[in-house]
């Protein structure tokens, strides 16, 4: 008698190979036979006749430290067919902390990931002060998902430098000991590696840089050395240059890069993107990533899949904030900055005051009405030069920064406008498929549970479905079992999670259920449900018909079951026998 038979779907593994039609059956949270017919009865049979049937998504770059303590569902990664989450990326996380800097940490991950603060401070439920520590709390919560996370060099830093590691002096050798030692004992207690940051892009909210974003090499291969030691783990960063302001960086950043990965035996991953600055540069990573994995170091580059956006709107983020008659509208609710934005006075005031501007660098940077766009329903993520907001306004004989102001206005101030920051040099995603299909790279960064003021990616593991499989019009597509194997077994083997990520016997039984044709991102949309109150964006998606976890439904048409089979992960593992 199994638990659970998933019967008559179309199966995509999660092994790269192709599709095939059969049955899933499910024993006391493992995955026991699977095949095309499955023998015998069940407690509980699914008829996934016209279903795609894929194993649970594993997304490895995600910031959920903090939410992990109050959310048991960690959405919106829920909703978009997540079973895994790896979280402690960047450098950035609660553990180890002393009591008096608490404050500080939340102030550092509010910077750095724009989690608004006064929800960190009002949900965190803290209990722990060493990492081994944070693991048994997070061990005891109730969960529907599972959870791995990484020791982060911001917390051990200023644990161990106190301001000095915060002020990003350099280390001393007796510095760099005490931090390996507590990076062995997180390792030790069941931390997936060890993660840092080195772009100045990331900074807290005080404005200084992240704890070892100037680190010298004697810190970060002594740091790295603690991963040799304990044999697991992987070495994650954002590396300087990631967002184009350092065109000399990623050059350098790979050569240390490689050395490391060579004298530890360990995954270095590193957040790859293409930027408007140098448009070509991701080429050259991509190769040097492949020269090292030649001669046997696991370099490897962690992709996104799409843009990486700006989400502007009335109620997130718009270039209009940063001229001096917005004033007169700030801090009001949106319905009421639309009625005095639609004053004809104030608009011209407020166009003027914004061309005015010229070469700003943030407006110029990151809200260029050349490169805005119409969101859409459903969104879209991959739009035509021609539909940018400057394009729209030439043919409408009005300036870019009128049409834009009165783009924010559409929809009773809810519109939202999309920004592309990067991954939209050339005005297609060509660059994206490029990364995307390369051997050499992970998919990530969907940086599930941050930003949650400037945009919504963790929904990017639905759009590898949607846009990549079945949608793109302007260029080539992913095969479907590629597009599965890069959120499921590939993103599970680089963390050395053996146990899942793949559909057969002896995995754990962690399964989505795809209505492929009905399957579709909707427009993200803006909420007041975190704690205290702040404010996110979130995005669902329709299609999924259920998510399985350790052979539990915990979500059925994209709404909780209150099943909590989420378990803590401890470490690396092999497959189940």
């Amino acid at each position: 008698m199994h638990d659970l038979i998933v019967r008559g779907g179309t199966i995509v593994d999660g092994t790269g190979g192709p599709p095939y039609h059969g049955d899933v059956a499910v024993t006391d949270g493992l995955i026991t036979e699977v095949g095309p017919s499955v023998e015998g009865r069940a407690r509980r049979v699914i008829d996934a006749a016209g279903l795609l049937v894929t194993p649970g998504f594993v997304d490895i770059h995600t910031h959920y430290d903090g939410q992990a303590t109050w959310d048991p569902l960690l959405t919106p990664s829920c909703w978009h067919g997540v079973t895994t989450v790896v979280m402690g990326n960047c450098g950035v996380g609660f553990a180890p902390v002393r009591a008096s800097e608490r404050e500080w940490l939340i102030g550092l991950m509010e910077g750095v990931e724009d989690i608004p603060g006064t929800a960190l401070h009002a949900g965190i439920r803290w209990g722990w002060e060493s990492f081994p520590e944070y693991l048994d709390f997070l061990d005891a919560a109730p969960h529907a998902l599972d959870v791995g996370t990484q020791v982060p060099h911001g917390a051990v830093r200023a644990y161990v430098m106190g301001e000095r590691g915060a002020d990003n002096q350099p280390a001393a050798p007796d510095d760099i000991s005490a931090m390996a030692r507590l990076v062995r004992e997180g390792l030790d207690a069941g931390a997936l590696g060890f993660s840092t940051s080195r772009t100045i892009m990331h900074m807290a909210v005080d404005g200084r840089p992240v704890p070892g974003t100037f680190a010298a090499e004697d810190e970060l291969f002594g740091l790295g050395d603690a991963l040799r030691a304990a044999g697991v783990g992987v070495f994650e960063l954002a590396p300087a240059g990631v967002m184009g302001e350092d065109l000399d960086a990623p050059e350098r950043e790979m050569a240390w890069m490689r050395r490391l990965a060579a004298r530890t035996g360990r995954p270095v991953c590193f957040a790859l993107s293409q930027n408007h600055q140098a448009s070509q540069d991701w080429r050259r990573m991509l190769e040097l990533s492949a020269e090292a994995e030649a001669e046997g170091a696991v370099v490897r580059p962690q992709v996104h899949a799409r843009t990486v956006s700006l989400l502007l709107g009335l109620s997130t983020l718009h270039p209009f904030m940063f001229v001096p008659s917005w004033q007169e509208v700030a801090g009001r609710p949106v319905p009421a900055q639309v009625a005095l934005l639609s004053d004809p006075h104030r608009r011209q005031r407020l166009v003027a005051e914004m061309a005015a501007m010229g070469d700003d660098p943030i407006v110029v940077g990151f809200m260029s009405p050349t490169r805005v766009f119409p969101m859409g329903d459903p969104p879209d993520y991959e739009p035509e030069p021609s539909s940018s907001v400057a394009a729209q306004a030439a043919r409408e004989g009005v300036s870019p920064w009128e049409k834009l102001y009165d783009l924010l206005l559409s929809g009773e101030g809810r519109e939202l406008l999309n920004s592309p920051v990067l991954n939209y040099a050339d005005g297609s995603l060509d660059p994206t498929y490029e990364m995307l299909a390369s051997p050499v790279t992970a998919f990530g960064l969907g940086d599930g549970g941050a930003h949650v003021g400037q945009t919504c990616d963790a929904s990017s593991t639905t759009f590898m479905l949607t846009h990549w499989v079945r949608d793109r019009r302007r260029g080539p597509r992913l095969p479907l079992e590629l597009a599965v194997h890069k959120i499921t077994g590939a993103t599970a083997d680089l963390y050395g999670l053996g146990d899942r990520g793949r559909l057969l016997a002896g995995l754990k039984a962690d399964l989505n259920l795809i209505d492929f044709d009905r399957l579709q991102l909707r427009r993200p949309e803006l909420v007041e449900d975190l704690p205290g109150g702040a404010r996110r964006l979130v995005q669902r998606a329709d299609g999924y018909v259920a998510t399985v976890n350790a052979g539990e439904v915990i979500m059925a048409e994209g709404e909780d079951t209150g099943a909590r089979p989420g378990r803590l992960i401890r470490g690396a593992r092999a497959a189940c026998n």
